[in-house]
């Protein structure tokens, strides 16, 4: 009996503090502000080398952001991403299990067992315990520091994940 390919595992982007850091990012190169911010002055925080190492980790990278189809239309042309999927949010007015981030279960839907990294400055323990009772899957949620944006750190770690499955 032959299987088909494993799917890649998703890979899940929060924008604001990932990829737009709360701070200004302290790089090698001088970074010139762009005068097309889309009246967003933090999207000069936006770093192109991040698309290029998102797009390099392999797994199918999917918006979990609040930005929605914006993302795609204002962040992925300044990262040299394509259009990515968007995780539609449910309008359910109920609250999360307490502690738990409003996010956790509708990736938990959306990955629908397969396997998933979620990139995002609000991870908890709580959402990790939560995904480990109810995902059948592998998961990473890494937290990334808002202060800073993806960092070569946060890049090794989901590159020695994703390599060890």
């Amino acid at each position: 009996m032959t299987s088909g390919p494993t799917p890649r595992s998703v890979i899940f982007l929060d924008v604001d503090g990932p990829l737009i850091p709360f701070q200004r990012r302290r790089t090698g190169a001088a970074r010139t502000p762009s005068a097309d911010t889309a009246g967003n002055p933090l999207l000069d925080r936006l770093d192109p080398a991040d698309g290029r190492r998102l797009l390099a980790l392999g797994g199918e990278l999917v918006w979990a952001t609040t930005w929605g189809e914006e993302a795609n239309e204002v962040v992925a042309p300044r990262l040299g991403l394509p259009v990515l999927p968007v995780v539609q949010w449910p309008e359910e007015d109920g609250e999360p299990e307490r502690g738990l981030h409003w996010k956790t279960v509708a990736l938990v839907r959306w990955a629908a067992g397969r396997s998933f990294v979620w990139l995002d400055d609000e991870v908890t323990d709580v959402d990790r315990r939560w995904v480990a009772a109810h995902h059948p899957g592998r998961a990473l949620l890494h937290r990334v520091d808002p202060r800073a944006g993806l960092a070569e750190a946060d890049f090794a770690a989901v590159s020695r994940w994703l390599g060890a499955a």
